[in-house]
């Protein structure tokens, strides 16, 4: 009997909780990257590419539920369940600012010029911080309905997006007025909203639906059901004909944008799928889950046996590339004679 072929993921292993958030640095011009944000507190850095672990960023006390890199990957930001967000150094690891809070931080994003951090949560505040004056107040735009889910900029920086954990709907905000301009109607909570990279879709996952949205108009574009209910989904970027949705049934599924049709699905995580990014090239996509790993997944043809697996480095693998060419790709990192990093080497892989 032939054996069944099914799409192989690189496997991340290190975070020791639920992945619930991932986010891709654009192409730099040392490739581009990957971070996670788990309930374990602490988040990490991958190459984007192959999935290696580069380094993990050390100083929230509860669980960190967004995390982001800004346009040059030059930074990071999370936000924590110990009500702070923090902004650090991506070369280093290094805190360079912690930003306080009243309650639970769920979301925040770098805006695109890289000068601004907006954080929203359970206060139902969306906090927008200078990051070129980062003691100075917030500007603070407090009147969303609900405890702030997801955020993200449009429009260059002119327009906020937010959705609330509790109450349906996406709600896009004048930054210069604070005041609401368009809300796009949905039935159950946004879990997931992303904009696409050319700024002409806003991806949206609520409930068992997941809807696209002309960014610019503000019109429903299209509305799928999905097979279950969904976390999270992904546009892909380059050609936009494809797109990824996870969620409860522990599977990820791929469409035809067009048509709406299912043309793939790939299974392999043991939990809930909280969170789904494409890369930035559009040839693989990251998932993120309840078990606690990252998965990266070809887009194409690479096919595999069923029982075949490809780990990706955790904190404590091996690293597959040699000392030399790591220290070319990334700027600052720092190699000790073993070929190990000596930067957080006492990460655990539990």
């Amino acid at each position: 009997m032939d054996k069944k072929k099914v799409a192989v993921p690189l496997v991340c292993h290190g975070h020791s909780r639920p992945v619930v958030d991932l986010f891709y640095s654009p192409v730099t011009p040392d490739g581009f990257f990957l971070i996670s944000a788990s309930k374990d507190s602490s988040p990490m850095l991958r190459n984007g590419e192959t999935g290696d672990w580069i380094g993990t960023f050390e100083g929230h006390k509860g669980a960190v539920w967004s995390c982001c890199l800004d346009t040059s990957a030059l930074r990071a930001a999370s936000g924590s369940a110990d009500f702070s967000a923090k902004l650090w150094d991506a070369l280093t690891g290094d805190e360079l600012h912690s930003f306080e809070h009243k309650h639970i931080v769920r979301a925040c994003t770098f805006s695109e010029d890289t000068h601004l951090l907006l954080t929203g949560g359970v206060e139902k505040i969306l906090r927008i911080f200078d990051l070129n004056r980062p003691d100075a107040p917030p500007r603070e735009v407090d009147n969303s309905p609900g405890s702030i889910r997801t955020v993200a900029w449009l429009h260059s920086d002119q327009t906020i997006l937010s959705s609330c954990t509790d109450i349906g709907g996406v709600r896009l905000w004048d930054v210069r007025s604070g005041k609401i301009v368009q809300t796009l109607e949905t039935k159950s909570p946004v879990t997931s909203a992303e904009v696409s990279r050319d700024g002409r879709y806003i991806t949206t996952a609520d409930g068992s639906t997941v809807k696209f949205w002309d960014a610019n108009h503000f019109g429903l574009v299209k509305s799928y059901d999905m097979p279950c209910n969904v976390e999270s989904a992904s546009l892909e970027p380059k050609l936009g004909n494809k797109f990824v949705a996870g969620g409860e049934d522990m599977w990820i599924h791929v469409f035809d944008f067009h048509t709406g049709e299912q043309i793939g699905c790939n299974k392999g995580h043991h939990g809930p799928v909280h969170c789904l990014r494409f890369s930035p090239g559009g040839e693989s996509y990251a998932s993120g889950s309840e078990d606690g790993t990252i998965r990266i997944w070809q887009l194409g043809p690479a096919i595999h046996d069923e029982n075949e697996s490809v780990p990706g480095n955790g904190p404590t693998g091996k690293v597959e590339v040699s000392a030399d060419d790591v220290a070319q790709k990334i700027e600052g990192f720092h190699i000790s004679g073993e070929g190990k990093t000596t930067e957080k080497e006492n990460a655990t892989d539990a």
